[in-house]
């Protein structure tokens, strides 16, 4: 992982910048997704990523950045200080979130990504109270796409997590969000025959 770490530290400061971006996706990204953050975060990224393909870091086939090794990706990663990295991740959590709203009805890719991001950050990342239930609502709508696709111990996770965003006095201030979140979950849980949850 060190010998990762030399290569990626002597990048330029911005191609070292969205293979960071980039880790926090996972091993790999469509290039169209690229583009679509690209834009949301107003940062340059394909040029950068492009760069490190060039340098062995990444590769780019199908459409899609792989990092070329999962010990790269790792690398880039923790080159996030580890209190940054929640943030990093609610932040782009935030910038896909509009897109999220539209997203249900086509597969769900930026919803699903959106809810993944915020999920990572966790409820300690939000900064804003109103975020709270956005949040949860997001995982709500996860959570509904991942039973479309039957995918019932996904579905749990993200009624799970957006359980998990909601704050005090949550059945007074979002009562509806709530039964539906704590209804779903049990249905699921039921499915999974994880009768404890």
């Amino acid at each position: 992982a060190m010998f990762f770490t030399n290569s990626i530290e002597a990048l330029s400061e911005d191609v070292k910048a969205s293979l960071c971006v980039l880790s926090c996706f996972g091993s790999s990204a469509e290039t169209a997704f690229i583009k679509t953050l690209e834009r949301l975060l107003q940062k340059t990224l394909h040029n950068n990523l492009d760069a490190a393909v060039e340098e062995g870091l990444l590769d780019k086939k199908d459409g899609r950045y792989h990092f070329s090794h999962d010990r790269i990706q790792e690398a880039a990663y923790n080159m996030i200080a580890i209190l940054d990295q929640g943030r990093f991740h609610f932040s782009y959590g935030m910038a896909l979130a509009p897109l999220a709203d539209g997203d249900g009805e086509g597969d769900g890719s930026i919803l699903l990504t959106a809810a993944n991001q915020f999920n990572l950050a966790g409820p300690e990342a939000v900064q804003d109270k109103s975020q709270n239930a956005t949040v949860a609502n997001l995982n709500l709508q996860a959570g509904k796409k991942a039973m479309e696709m039957s995918d019932f111990v996904l579905a749990y996770s993200y009624f799970d997590n957006g359980i998990s965003f909601l704050r005090k006095k949550h059945w007074e201030e979002h009562y509806k969000l709530s039964l539906e979140l704590f209804d779903l979950a049990a249905k699921c849980a039921l499915t999974n025959g994880d009768i404890v949850s």
